[in-house]
């Protein structure tokens, strides 16, 4: 994900619940009052923190770099790391069915815990394994090696260790943890880790995804995957620590625009070069961007944030809470005019526009003979890549520009139950580990995450998001794809406590 991406990444579709969301609406006669769960008691779990932190440690060293060239990829990276998983935890090796997944590289790591129930629908844990690139210029901004694993001033350092290995290690040291317990789920669990998550997840999660829907299951129960830690201040106007819980995610639609004509001499230049040509189509779509609309996930969010902030808001923020889709009051208008401040805030109102790439030309005095570029899309709900290529063929209306899917193309997903057993299992579990002074609110994913392959399709619409470790502001958020990543040693501590008691949790599900 870029800086803020996996934080970004936030929100999504609602054209799935229109009509629950209307109901839910009425019943709640309109009231806008807290929606925070209280009294909830704290949960104590004893962690062999100091093997967990070396074996972290030990992951974030090998550098399972995902590149956008996919070309560039380094096998034995996985390969080791894969057997030091495997080393590393021997119960879970054990008792676990382990397969190694994905097309046409099989490194994705899929185990299934059998339940002992198995007409219960199961459960699905997700993390990645992979992280992106370190950038050349930025090396000597880090305070450590980036693959150094280092352990110093009480944290955990390197690429990886917050996005997204800490997820991949808490999850197996909880797991290890149930298992010498002599622990068997009621429902069965499958872990996904992902090994291409940081380019779309098309050859790992989405296969994972294929393979678990190809088995028959009618219904995935629960869906947990990464997106933003608990940080406080993280939403404009609440300082308090915040966990926000993704519930639907946008799609992702990458076109490329080219032109092949006929080049030559830049001594005889004709009326309109290609270069020129392809820059006036790009500048078209620029400018076309999708227009603002609220839909149920932010309406959602609000419900649950809107109580939280400034008493002189509310009013407005209840407007959106109870809007209607297919209209738009003063209110609701005012709150979209505030959101397009922020670009974060702003891309969870549309469908957004980015013009990522431009190539053309290999000399200075030759004319190319084609130039290309890429317009990268975050379709809302109901923008399918079929509507998005004929508005940008609409848009640039110039026959010598063509226009072509490049990317792994996901539609909006689902929207999770906010008010369902899974989200209130969700809210427990955190305020179990972090304790009741905290703010939880649903969030719209506005980037993406490889739980998206499950969420976008019917049988896994009960799909949450969130990386269950503790940061301690803002500033840390900025090791999420840039420098000095780094951890809490004590809050990784907590990280396992948390997946550890989800898995007693999900008993009651």
């Amino acid at each position: 994900m870029a800086r803020y991406g996996k934080f970004a990444r936030m929100l999504v579709p609602a054209f799935a619940i229109g009509a629950s969301l209307s109901a839910w609406a009425a019943d709640e006669a309109q009231e806008f009052s807290s929606m925070q769960m209280t009294g909830v008691e704290p949960v104590e779990v004893q962690v062999d923190l100091e093997g967990a932190v070396q074996r972290l440690s030990k992951a974030v060293q090998f550098p399972t770099i995902s590149n956008q060239d996919r070309s560039d990829f380094d096998e034995q990276a996985f390969k080791d790391y894969h057997q030091f998983i495997v080393d590393s935890y021997p119960l879970v090796h054990k008792t676990l069915k382990r397969e190694v997944v994905g097309d046409p590289r099989p490194f994705s790591l899929l185990y299934t815990w059998e339940g002992k129930d198995p007409s219960l629908p199961p459960a699905i844990f997700m993390a990645h394994q992979d992280v992106v690139p370190i950038a050349e210029d930025s090396r000597d901004q880090w305070l450590v090696e980036p693959f150094s694993g280092a352990i110093k001033d009480g944290y955990i350092w390197g690429r990886g260790v917050l996005d997204d290995k800490n997820q991949i290690h808490a999850i197996l040291e909880a797991a290890e943890m149930k298992l010498k317990e002599g622990f068997q789920p009621s429902r069965t669990i499958m872990f996904v880790f992902g090994h291409d998550e940081e380019v779309g997840g098309p050859e790992g999660a989405k296969v994972a995804a294929d393979i678990i829907e190809q088995r028959g299951y009618d219904k995935i129960a629960f869906v947990l995957d990464e997106s933003a830690p608990l940080t406080p201040g993280i939403f404009p106007g609440i300082r308090d620590n915040t966990a926000l819980i993704g519930i639907a995610q946008k799609g992702y639609v990458s076109l490329e625009l080219a032109i092949h004509a006929v080049g030559g001499h830049s001594s005889m230049p004709p009326e309109e070069s290609n270069i020129v040509a392809l820059a006036k189509a790009v500048t078209k779509v620029e400018e076309a961007q999708f227009p603002f609309k609220i839909h149920d996930a932010v309406r959602y969010q609000v419900r649950f944030m809107g109580p939280e902030l400034p008493e002189a808001q509310q009013p407005m923020y209840q407007a959106v809470a109870y809007g209607n889709n297919d209209t738009m009051t003063e209110l609701e208008q005012a709150f979209i005019e505030a959101m397009a401040t922020n670009p974060v805030t702003r891309a969870m109102l549309r469908t957004t526009t980015a013009v990522t790439m431009f190539n053309a030309g290999v000399k200075d005095n030759v004319l190319p003979p084609a130039a290309t570029a890429v317009v990268n899309f975050r379709p809302m709900p109901g923008d399918t890549p079929e509507v998005i290529i004929a508005h940008v063929k609409n848009v640039i209306n110039d026959e010598r520009i063509t226009v072509r899917d490049i990317s792994a193309s996901t539609p909006a997903t689902n929207v999770a139950d906010p008010h369902g057993k899974g989200y209130q299992l969700l809210e427990k579990t955190i305020r179990q580990t972090w304790g009741n002074d905290l703010i939880v609110s649903p969030f719209f994913v506005i980037g993406g995450t490889d739980s998206k392959h499950f969420q976008s399709r019917p049988f896994a619409q009960d799909v949450y998001t969130i990386t269950g470790i503790q940061l301690e502001s803002t500033t840390e958020f900025e090791g999420f794809h840039g420098v000095n990543e780094r951890i809490l040693v004590e809050e990784y501590g907590r990280s396992i406590g948390f997946f550890y008691t989800l898995m007693d949790n999900l008993e009651a599900l």
